[in-house]
């Protein structure tokens, strides 16, 4: 029985520090660009690989994500209780995690097909890659964006074999989606990265007020992408499509609206809570749509 809840505490602690809660934002892209490409649910085997695939390569960024960032995590108060910095989990469990989630990943690729292998690489690249971007520009926050935004990509390639313009322009929709709102989130640590040398952001280059005005015109520009998704998708997404859009401008309003220069206190809400709404309604609802056309 110890043993046992050893194993549980340490699976718990180890889904914590990967934020696996957050596989909220890019998997439902993922599964809507998977039933556009394929009209429907294709087989079960090609929604397994791509589960697998998704999993596996955001499991790999983020375990690669703590590593890279542990000694940052440490100094920053907001982040020194992660796993790594504590020391619930070490080092050495991590690189085996990245390592698994890794090989993982690429397998699931591979079975898929070959475009998918060919694509792995560098997909991973802009993955692990991320976790450098903040020591290097203001603007890792398209990084992270674009991280996202290869998952609906992907999703079309598992299913199609090939590229194509609908999933290039909701990856770039979901880019900028997620850009806008990493740009909210990292104002939580804008005093932190304005002392701290070598870490750029935008909120450290503009300013708070700069930054959340900056993050209200990238989701200005992700909703116009959005409607572009919609007008592609046409005639399988109809009407219903569209009014899922429409309201994911009322949530982007809604969640600008929670946060100011002066009050972070609810960046939570607007951060989880309200992209979680974006992510899953609009794959629900394009579900539907696709469903009934």
């Amino acid at each position: 029985m110890p043993a046992a809840q050893g194993l549980l505490r340490k699976t718990s602690v180890f889904l914590e520090m990967i934020k696996f809660s957050h596989s909220v934002f890019a998997l439902p892209f993922a599964l809507l660009a998977m039933l556009v490409a394929a009209g429907g649910w294709p087989g079960p085997a090609t929604v397994a690989l791509i589960l697998v695939a998704v999993v596996g390569a955001r499991t790999a960024a983020m375990c690669f994500n703590r590593i890279a960032d542990r000694d940052v995590d440490a100094e920053n108060p907001r982040t020194a209780n992660r796993a790594l910095v504590t020391g619930e989990l070490d080092t050495r469990f991590a690189w085996v995690a990245l390592a698994v989630s890794l090989a993982v990943f690429y397998v699931a690729a591979g079975l898929l097909n070959p475009l998918c292998l060919l694509l792995a690489t560098p997909c991973m690249a802009v993955l692990l890659g991320y976790s450098w971007m903040k020591r290097v520009t203001d603007y890792s926050h398209f990084v992270l964006g674009a991280a996202l935004g290869l998952a609906p990509i992907g999703a079309w390639v598992a299913v199609r074999g090939e590229l194509a313009w609908f999933p290039a322009l909701l990856g770039l929709a979901v880019t900028l989606w997620v850009a806008g709102f990493d740009v909210l989130y990292s104002c939580q640590d804008y005093d932190y990265d304005r002392e701290a040398e070598g870490l750029h952001s935008i909120p450290k280059r503009l300013g708070l007020a700069g930054a959340m005005a900056f993050a209200r015109r990238l989701h200005g520009v992700a909703l116009l992408a959005f409607v572009g998704v919609w007008a592609l998708g046409m005639p399988m997404l109809g009407a219903l499509t569209l009014a899922g859009v429409a309201v994911v401008g009322v949530l982007l309003i809604y969640q600008h609206s929670l946060v100011s220069p002066s009050d972070l206190s609810r960046i939570d809400a607007a951060f989880f809570t309200t992209n979680g709404m974006i992510s899953l309604g609009l794959f629900l609802i394009v579900w539907a749509d696709v469903a009934l056309g």
